[in-house]
């Protein structure tokens, strides 16, 4: 029995709750860590996502009786939280991966989990976020010319689509819009030369979009609903996915990493309506719903249904999330207060 089957909580009361289950490594992700040699280097992990991944992976890792280092790398601003990883028994390493010196002085490691990139504050900022979408990918991937490696990137990289088809696949064209979506497409471009070039393998995968208590799409449209607060329809479809779920399928996709890479998309399996995600909402949380403007026929969508069956579908389904966040926001529980704008339309963040 993988840690993943353990029955599921009816809500969810603490921050330390929240991260043991988010970190439950599912059987696809246990067996893909089995066949991976070497040590793990997570690049980025003191983002949203990147905890929930190296605690996943080391837990992983110990289900499947491997012995290695799992390795965390960030600028660590929050000292709490490299505390957190470390007492989880993630090796923990601190520096600016936009020092190339830095970058070559980085442990071996068989496996690379890169999910350093900047999105918010590229208006105005607009080289470095190139700088970092772009550039470093450069850095790692030259560095790490011998490594497999699993590349975050976005479904934004698609454009917007009709809700219709179901979301954007893996072999649609891309069209990004604005130049955070735009320069993560460059992102990609930058491993799949060097995938060509160095022969490295490499797995790309496109996220729409992680979701847990104290961040996410779902966090966004919840506390609008509980303050009262109007809410614009003008994106009027979305993906959410478990940020627990997302991180399984990501280092699932570490045993398919290949040369050119292998591209997937990593999405919940419905389509949601922002409008019906509002009004059970304001059901959950007792509160009247004030929505503003029209849904458009189109919306920022991924199909995930590859990634569904070559490593199983998410276990929790978008109606426990919004159950589990309801109560969350009812109980006060911390927030990252940093919304996704994930209703922008013009790709401007």
């Amino acid at each position: 029995m993988t840690e993943s089957s353990v029955s599921l909580p009816g809500v969810i009361e603490t921050v330390d709750e929240l991260e043991e289950l988010l970190s439950r490594p599912s059987q696809a992700a246990v067996d893909a860590i089995r066949q991976v040699d070497g040590d793990i280097l997570v690049l980025g992990v003191a983002g949203k996502m990147g905890p929930t991944l190296a605690r996943m992976a080391r837990r992983a890792s110990d289900l499947a009786g491997v012995e290695r280092r799992v390795w965390g790398v960030s600028r660590f601003s929050d000292a709490d939280a490299r505390r957190s990883l470390e007492s989880h028994g993630v090796e923990t390493i601190q520096g600016d991966l936009l020092d190339s010196t830095f970058v070559d002085s980085l442990p071996d490691a068989t496996s690379v989990i890169y999910m350093a990139g900047m999105k918010f504050g590229t208006t105005g900022n607009e080289s470095l976020t190139w700088a970092i979408n772009t550039w470093l990918p450069s850095l790692v991937a030259r560095r790490y010319a011998a490594s497999r490696i699993v590349a975050f990137s976005t479904g934004n990289v698609y454009g917007t689509v009709p809700i219709a088809c179901g979301g954007s696949r893996e072999s649609d064209r891309l069209q990004p819009c604005g130049e955070y979506a735009m320069s993560c497409l460059g992102r990609e471009r930058i491993f799949e030369y060097f995938s060509r070039t160095q022969g490295t393998p490499i797995t790309i995968v496109r996220l729409n979009y992680a979701v847990e208590m104290r961040y996410g799409v779902l966090v966004d449209l919840a506390q609008k609903v509980y303050r009262g607060e109007e809410i614009d329809l003008t994106m009027g479809h979305v993906n959410v996915i478990w940020q627990g779920d997302a991180s399984a399928l990501a280092l699932a996709s570490l045993a398919d990493a290949a040369n050119p890479p292998w591209v997937v998309n990593v999405a919940g399996p419905e389509i949601l309506s922002v409008r019906e995600v509002c009004r059970q909402f304001g059901r959950l949380l007792d509160k009247s719903v004030r929505l503003a403007g029209c849904e458009p026929g189109d919306a920022l969508l991924n199909n995930g249904e590859m990634a569904h069956r070559r490593y199983g579908p998410p276990q929790i389904c978008a109606e426990q999330m919004m159950r589990w966040i309801a109560h969350w926001i009812t109980a006060a529980g911390p927030t990252l207060n940093k919304p996704t704008h994930f209703e922008e339309r013009d790709g401007k963040f």
